[in-house]
């Protein structure tokens, strides 16, 4: 802080950037949502059907900012695909999940090789059907592992504390990178891919992540041992790296389809993807720690 030479007061940071959107409004509409979470958590089988909701809302925005684009992907297809790598993870696992993905991965190759019918050349095929196969990975699969975070259970540690651990720490990397960012960003991370982000708002997104992962790793997950601390920084640290990378996978998808957002579903937060593009990778890391843990 400095002192004002005319006047003597002290005079606050100012921001370097723009944000970009309109705060208050992007800050009700996330207590909103966290507090539909916070709902989804609490009441017994509620977390599965919200899940299964939101990936089929982003896939949905997804496959029309690729059809609007040119794109030949098969909505149908992909949404019913996702929901069953979803609904099948409930009674069998992991290895209902995989099952899911690899037929769905199969059925959507072939029903595109076949879209037009068998007297037609399915132009563009090796485009649409590779792009099909990573919005299965990108949004259902991943969204498949936060739903069986629900059902886990590690010692006497429920799974609505992973969940709420993994949120909470990507949470902590965006507000951490907001605030490192707007305030202090003045060396470009990536600019080729997402010209707003800066390593000051990296090391920000990581250091308030670290520390939230830390303190949840004490009091949520019940770990109190030394070790468990610089664990706690470690998975925090890894969430925000997955949440950063999550983000950085959406904004050059939104790029090379010359897109903003990618929708005006949520106000103040632009479309599902927008809000969740580093809460999904986040939680299939985090599934990953609590099996290894387990």
């Amino acid at each position: 802080m400095d002192s004002h030479p005319d006047t003597g007061r002290i005079r606050l940071p100012q921001p370097k950037n723009s944000a970009g959107r309109s705060l208050p409004v992007a800050i009700s509409v996330g207590v909103g949502l966290g507090a539909l979470v916070i709902a989804c958590l609490v009441i017994p089988y509620a977390w599965y059907p919200l899940i299964a909701v939101a990936m089929a809302l982003a896939t949905w925005e997804v496959c029309r900012r690729l059809t609007e684009n040119g794109y030949d992907v098969q909505f149908p297809v992909l949404l019913l695909a996702g929901q069953a790598m979803i609904w099948l993870g409930w009674p069998f696992g992991a290895s209902g999940v995989v099952s899911a993905f690899a037929v769905s991965a199969l059925v959507t190759v072939v029903a595109r090789l076949f879209h037009h019918g068998r007297h037609r050349k399915p132009d563009n095929w090796l485009r649409d059907a590779g792009i099909s196969v990573f919005i299965l990975i990108w949004i259902p699969l991943c969204g498949a592992f936060a739903t069986m975070l629900s059902v886990m259970e590690v010692d006497d540690v429920k799974g609505w504390a992973f969940i709420v651990t993994f949120m909470l720490c990507v949470v902590a990397s965006d507000v951490g990178g907001y605030a490192a960012g707007v305030f202090f960003g003045s060396h470009p991370m990536a600019p080729a891919i997402s010209p707003k982000k800066s390593w000051e708002g990296f090391a920000g997104s990581v250091v308030f992540a670290a520390l939230v992962g830390m303190v949840s790793m004490v009091t949520l997950l019940k770990f109190d041992e030394p070790a468990h601390y610089v664990a706690g920084l470690c998975l925090g640290a890894g969430l925000s790296l997955c949440a950063i990378l999550g983000d950085l996978i959406e904004s050059q998808f939104k790029r090379e389809l010359d897109i903003k957002d990618m929708s005006a579903m949520i106000p103040g937060h632009g479309g599902m993807m927008d809000r969740i593009d580093g809460m999904l990778p986040a939680a299939m890391l985090t599934w990953v720690v609590v099996n290894s843990l387990a």
